[in-house]
């Protein structure tokens, strides 16, 4: 098996000899691959769709750059250091955690479809690299454990969220994907998020529309996915939205026309002049009562005086 699997025939370090750097077994009931070890110049491996239980005969593969064992058997992705390992994909295992990875030039990493309940064990000093994490499908229940500074795609979809926490340490982060998930509210976001420009909510419990504007804080949010939530369901949704969030160029599947941005431009003018109106009235209201208190007063003033008066004139009587 392993010996078909083999491909992609390059020079060694010195130049002066060749060794195969490819190796693609997939499909093969695998439960053991200890002779990989032998094959020491791999740099992409593919051993998908086997029932690998142990990833420690990898250890040995000091030149791997791409890694790849979707549908296994496997428990943890945790492994020795690779040294110039760049691509990871562990998607459909029974992995519970996230410690052990541990690889300095890793910058896509694939935990889909496994059985995580929090991220753990992800050091940002090691993984400076990593660019995008895929976690879609898990058990997951809190956003904590993603202090990643170099993070720009993080993929959260399908899990158990009914909040978020953690996240204002992603400055780079550039796309947010938490649909078919439990949030009601939109609380957790942050100025620091300053680079977060697509941020997909579809399948939530998002009721309020008013919740949109907690995503004021995002400075470049151009496009949002907000089907099927509850709120999705009202007549005036994308006016509405876009009214929230002037900044927005594309709600859902649709960017928005210049005619929704003037109604919606419409729409806040006259909201701010109401709101401006009702604020004239509550300090005219708040006026009126500090003048009637004062009236009071000097009624009450008057009356103590006159009621004093007539006491010493009873007395001096």
């Amino acid at each position: 098996m392993m010996k078909e699997g083999l491909s992609l025939l390059c020079k060694t370090g010195n130049g002066l000899a060749h060794a195969f750097v490819k190796l693609e077994v997939r499909e093969k009931e695998l439960t053991d691959i200890t002779l990989i070890q032998n094959f020491i110049h791999l740099r992409y491996v593919d051993l998908s769709d086997n029932l690998i239980r142990d990833l420690s005969p990898l250890s040995s593969l000091n030149h791997l750059l791409w890694l790849k064992v979707d549908n296994n058997k496997l428990t943890s992705a945790g492994m020795d250091e690779l040294l110039y390992l760049q691509s990871a994909s562990f998607a459909n295992n029974q992995i519970k955690d996230t410690n052990g990875i541990n690889h300095p030039r890793l910058a896509s990493l694939n935990l889909k479809g496994n059985e995580i309940e929090k991220v753990t064990g992800l050091d940002p000093e090691i993984l400076s690299n990593l660019h995008t994490l895929e976690l879609r499908g898990n058990n997951l229940k809190s956003t904590t454990g993603f202090d990643l500074p170099k993070l720009k795609n993080l993929y959260l979809a399908q899990n158990s969220l009914t909040y978020l926490e953690g996240l204002t340490e992603l400055g780079q982060l550039t796309t947010l994907h938490l649909r078919d998930n439990q949030l009601e509210t939109l609380d957790g976001f942050s100025e620091d998020m300053k680079s977060l420009q697509y941020l997909n909510l579809r399948g939530n419990a998002i009721s309020q529309i008013q919740e949109l504007t907690k995503l004021l804080v995002l400075p470049m949010l151009r496009a949002l996915v907000l089907l099927d939530n509850p709120c999705s369901e009202e007549g005036d949704y994308r006016i509405e939205v876009l009214v929230q969030l002037p900044r927005l160029e594309r709600l859902d599947k649709d960017f928005f026309e210049e005619d929704e941005r003037a109604e919606a431009e419409d729409i806040r003018q006259r909201r701010k002049e109401e709101e401006l109106e009702l604020e004239r009235e509550r300090e005219q209201e708040k006026e009126q009562e500090v003048s009637h208190m004062r009236e009071c007063c000097v009624w009450q003033q008057w009356s103590n005086d006159r009621d004093q008066g007539a006491l010493i004139f009873v007395v001096s009587a």
